[in-house]
């Protein structure tokens, strides 16, 4: 038997086909203008990965900003539930999952058993996310991708003090203007970051175990920076893809739903 799980995103479509123990094949792109032909395109590649047809697959469940856009799905899933439980299945000590997507970010934590027992999101403003470091990757012309590896390089501490996007373009811009070196201005932007998400945290109470995921758990410098302002030890889901958690968990809930016999 196999299940599908698909996250379909605001910037990347993912998707995870499982069998009854283990991932089989996953897919991640990006979603362009139409989350339903993002979402038809993870699951044709991951199919062809796995060497499946479509008509294998026994069930599907759908989360993520375009989850009602998936057309191949049974079941929707709030990301919250699809994130807590694929971090959980891959580390299972998890008791707090940081996520930091492209446009959001959200902290879960979880009771002994796994099921979550409070959540925050901020989906309204960009400075505690992927969207924060993109735009700065382009004031400062470096590679979105090579900014963790740049920021470990600072010898300097640079605090970036403003918050909002807009403003905090503008003072990195003063900030090269004056000579600053770039490492030292990614690492301060990587520690302002960190400390809005810290906090976004630190509002719902933060156990350890503490895990991070999502796109920016790639950026080494951020995962840092977060584990500095938190003041605790943090574990990456290393096994997979980081973006992948939401996709596994939707996954692992539609062998659930399966096994209840709800599959419609």
């Amino acid at each position: 038997m196999f299940f599908v799980g698909c996250d379909v995103g605001s910037l990347t479509a993912k998707v995870v086909i499982m069998d009854e123990e283990r991932i089989v094949a996953w897919e991640l792109q990006q979603v362009g203008t139409s989350p339903g032909d993002a979402a038809e395109a993870v699951l044709a590649a991951a199919l062809s990965k796995a060497g499946l047809a479509r008509n294998q697959i026994d069930c599907g469940v759908g989360t993520g900003y375009g989850k009602a856009w998936i057309p191949f799905v049974q079941r929707t899933e709030s990301e919250i539930t699809c994130h807590a439980k694929g971090v959980r299945w891959q580390i299972p000590l998890a008791r707090t999952v940081i996520d930091i997507g492209g446009q959001d970010a959200k902290a879960v934590r979880l009771d002994a058993d796994g099921k979550v027992v409070r959540y925050i999101y901020n989906d309204k403003c960009a400075s505690g996310t992927g969207r924060f470091l993109e735009v700065m990757a382009e004031a400062m012309e470096v590679n979105l991708a090579d900014m963790g590896t740049l920021g470990c390089k600072s010898t300097c501490k640079i605090p970036i003090s403003n918050q909002c996007v807009i403003f905090a373009e503008t003072e990195v811009v003063s900030l090269i203007n004056e000579g600053r070196e770039i490492p030292d201005i990614i690492n301060g932007l990587h520690h302002a970051l960190a400390g809005r998400v810290a906090s976004l945290a630190r509002s719902i109470g933060v156990e350890q175990t503490v895990v991070m995921s999502g796109g920016v758990a790639k950026n080494q410098g951020v995962f840092q920076a977060l584990a500095e302002r938190l003041d605790l030890p943090m574990q990456a889901v290393e096994a997979f893809d980081p973006q992948l958690s939401g996709a596994v968990g939707a996954a692992l809930l539609a062998k659930n739903n399966y096994e209840l016999g709800i599959t419609n």
